[in-house]
C-alpha cells in the first residue's frame, strides 16, 4: 500500500492568514453570516453554482454541511476554507480544496465563491494567493486544478493573476445551475508555486 500512498501528515486544523484576510473552516457560530451573505449573494451566485438544496440556508442544513467536512477533512477528502476580513472579522467568501487525490497524484480541486457585495475588490485573488502555500505546503500537494464557466470572467482572471495556466476546455464538465456546462481547465504545480 506504501506505493499507493505517499506519506503525509495533514495538520488538524489549516487557518492560513496574510494580506489582510484569515482563511479556517467553518463552524456552526458562522452560520448566521454565512446564510446572511448567501441570501444577499444569490442572484449573483446562481449562475456559477449547482442548485442550492431547498434547506441550504437553514441552520439544519448548515449543521449538515459542515458534519459532511468534518468527515471529509477527516478522510483526507476535501478541506473548506470561509474568508474573513481581518480587520472586522467579516466574511466575504469562501474556498473549497476538494477532490483530494494522493498516491502518485497528489492533487486536488479548488472551487470559490464570493459574496457579491465584494466582488471587484481583488478579495478572491487575495485569498487564493494566502491559500496557496498551505496547499503546496502543509497538504503536500503537487498539482491544484480550478475549472470555470469561460463566460465567468472575473474567475478566470482570479485564476490567471494567481499563477494558474489555462490547460483545456473540458466539454459539459459540471452540472452548474441545472445545465451540464463547458468548463475551462486550469491548473498550478508545486514548482510553478516555488517559481
Amino acid at each position: 500500500m506504501a506505493l499507493f500512498r505517499l506519506p503525509m501528515s495533514a495538520p488538524a486544523a489549516l487557518a492560513p492568514r496574510g494580506y489582510g484576510l484569515s482563511l479556517r473552516a467553518p463552524v456552526m457560530g458562522d452560520f448566521p453570516q454565512w446564510a446572511d451573505l448567501r441570501e444577499r449573494s444569490r442572484a449573483y451566485l446562481t449562475p456559477w453554482e449547482p442548485i442550492w438544496p431547498s434547506d441550504d440556508l437553514t441552520r439544519s442544513g448548515f449543521r449538515r454541511r459542515l458534519r459532511r467536512y468534518a468527515e471529509d477533512v477527516s478522510a483526507d477528502r476535501a478541506y473548506p476554507f470561509l474568508v474573513f476580513r481581518e480587520s472586522d472579522d467579516t466574511l466575504v467568501g469562501g474556498i473549497t480544496l476538494a477532490n483530494v487525490r494522493r498516491g502518485i497524484v497528489q492533487a486536488g480541486t479548488i472551487g470559490y465563491w464570493v459574496g457579491q457585495q465584494f466582488t471587484g475588490q481583488g478579495v478572491m485573488t487575495t485569498a487564493l494567493r494566502v491559500l496557496v502555500p498551505t496547499l503546496f505546503g502543509e497538504l503536500n500537494l503537487h498539482r491544484v486544478e480550478a475549472a470555470c464557466i469561460p463566460t465567468n470572467t472575473p474567475s478566470v482572471r482570479v485564476l490567471e493573476k494567481c499563477g494558474f495556466t489555462r490547460e483545456g476546455l473540458a466539454r459539459r464538465y459540471l452540472c452548474i445551475n441545472g445545465v451540464w456546462q463547458d468548463h475551462l481547465l486550469f491548473g498550478m504545480l508545486h514548482e510553478d508555486f516555488r517559481g
